[in-house]
């Protein structure tokens, strides 16, 4: 049986990830809201562990919804926790030559955004290192820290606390979903063919359907009967929006309905 590590195995995607993934491998789960001793800061904190591990899923980063990355990515603290684990955690993959996934954005092209230079910089030593990168899209799932939430999870607690949702933008900005078990069965298909996966191809994991915030707060809103309102706040991407590569759908389809995963998690939280 494989030896599966999970990095930022705590956070929305690693959690479905090792949930979806533990029946058929043994994942083993590293983060730092489980452990202070899994803080990928510290250099060479995963030299004894990757002597074992045959896949590695890199999706550790500091990194929350738009209320957080406005609020903290143009900080130091924010910088220096993205490039320092970076740095020791390519640093040892190298080390011990193990087959890794970078979980990347399709925000890696925004200069203007501190999130995407960080990640941006993750691809170039992916590619240096010859592991497979993968663009993630909005991928929503079950999460817990309150101060990262994204904008589905915001809003569904929203309408179950308060029952309004503060929608902080005009809602009009497009935005593409999908929900981590997708997300996580796409995964598995690149771990098991990552040795004749072409380096050269962009690997986006995405619905590839555009939805309106403002239409998120609609479908929440028609579960749970909350109202909702539109603000005057900016747009974390200013209104940027690229075009996913299609190339993933070769070989993966997502299934999940984006109704149907909103419903899925607003039964969960």
């Amino acid at each position: 049986m494989k030896n599966i590590l999970v990095l930022g195995s705590s956070g929305q995607i690693g959690f479905a990830l090792k949930n979806y993934l533990s029946s058929k491998y043994n994942v083993i789960e590293f983060d730092i809201e489980k452990s202070l001793e899994e803080d990928l800061r510290n250099r060479h904190i995963l030299d004894k562990i990757l002597q074992d591990i045959d896949f590695v899923f890199f999706l550790a980063f500091d990194v929350g919804g738009s209320t957080y990355l406005k609020k903290y990515q143009d900080t130091k603290e924010f910088m220096d926790n993205n490039m320092k684990l970076m740095l020791y955690t390519f640093e040892s993959l190298e080390k011990y030559k193990t087959p890794f996934i970078f979980a990347s954005s399709q925000m890696a092209n925004m200069s203007y955004s501190n999130y995407g230079i960080l990640k941006h910089i993750g691809e170039k030593y992916t590619q240096i290192l010859n592991g497979i990168l993968v663009k993630f899209w909005n991928v929503y799932g079950l999460e817990m820290d309150e101060n990262k939430f994204h904008v589905i999870t915001d809003f569904i607690k929203a309408a179950k606390n308060q029952k309004h949702i503060s929608i902080k933008t005009s809602g009009e900005e497009e935005r593409q979903f999908l929900h981590a078990d997708d997300c996580s069965a796409c995964l598995e298909i690149l771990m098991n063919k990552y040795l004749e996966l072409s380096r050269d191809k962009n690997y986006h994991i995405t619905s590839f359907e555009w939805t309106k915030i403002i239409d998120i707060a609609k479908m929440v809103s028609s579960i749970s009967n909350a109202t909702f309102s539109i603000g005057e706040g900016y747009d974390i991407q200013l209104n940027k929006k690229n075009e996913p590569d299609e190339y993933i759908l070769n070989f993966w389809q997502p299934k999940i309905t984006l109704e149907n995963g909103i419903k899925n998690i607003y039964n969960q939280v």
